[in-house]
């Protein structure tokens, strides 16, 4: 993507989500990589935007590789251990903080070594 692309692309997501807060919960809302040319701070506020989602009763489902993302996710179900061929494994279940104890796991190895937020 080019960065006008992904410009266009995050101003659409804002106001899909900020639209979508407003509405009552019991709805799925599953998002494929969704921080793609996003700066951290915008990640940051994209994850307070989903929190917001299923403070509201909805469940929110991200297909994701943000280590920043994942680190804030209640459960993560990782696959691997590679892309493409040498995947789809099911190498781990649970929180983050699960994964990042799982030895076989990739993305543990990374969350292990992301500080804990509040």
């Amino acid at each position: 993507m080019n960065v006008i692309t992904d410009i266009i692309v995050a101003d659409q997501l804002v106001s899909f989500l900020s639209e979508s807060t407003r509405s009552d919960g019991g709805r799925l809302f599953l998002f494929g990589e969704p921080t793609t040319g996003l700066h951290h701070t915008d990640v940051a506020q994209l994850i307070k935007t989903f929190r917001n989602l299923i403070d509201r009763g909805n469940s929110v489902l991200v297909i994701e590789h943000n280590i920043q993302l994942i680190e804030a996710a209640d459960h993560v179900i990782d696959l691997g251990p590679e892309g493409g061929d040498g995947g789809g494994e099911l190498i781990g279940v649970g929180t983050p903080e699960e994964i990042a104890a799982n030895e076989r796991s990739i993305t543990g190895r990374y969350l292990a070594r992301v500080p804990a937020t509040a």
